[in-house]
């Protein structure tokens, strides 16, 4: 099975109302609905999806020292992906700039939307995830 990620970035300005007197219900280059989009698919064979709407993240790595860091990062919304043969991915955001998502198994592919507001400075340390800035670890802000 596949699995297709897409990440939208809402524009706080889009006028649904301006679109449907205008331009038949559809944005235009002076009112658009996302301020970007980004696309990401898992390669693999997915064998499951599951979505938890409140847990943390584990943000782990290595600082430009070398040293080993690990922060828990609370309050998240994440789509767990397991894949054959690879360790869990996950893809979500904090629940403070999640404006909605959804998930989706259609066809032996499962389709998994996320929408962020915005109006809240965000990081994104890992494709697919986005962490708002009043929960991004203090220490690894430089």
């Amino acid at each position: 099975m596949k699995c297709k990620i897409h990440i939208h970035l809402l524009n706080e300005l889009f006028s649904q109302e301006l679109a449907d007197s205008t331009y038949n219900g559809k944005e235009s280059a002076d009112n658009l609905r996302y301020e970007w989009e980004d696309e990401l698919e898992i390669t693999t064979t997915v064998q499951s999806v599951e979505e938890n709407g409140n847990t943390s993240y584990t943000l782990a790595g290595y600082d430009e020292n070398d040293n080993l860091f690990s922060y828990d990062i609370p309050e998240m919304h994440l789509f767990e992906i397991h894949s054959e043969g690879n360790p869990v991915t996950y893809v979500g955001a904090s629940k403070s700039i999640l404006d909605h998502c959804s998930h989706t198994f259609e066809d032996n592919s499962h389709t998994i939307r996320i929408f962020l507001k915005d109006y809240e400075p965000m990081a994104n340390p890992v494709p697919g995830i986005f962490i708002a800035s009043k929960s991004f670890p203090k220490a690894l802000i430089r």
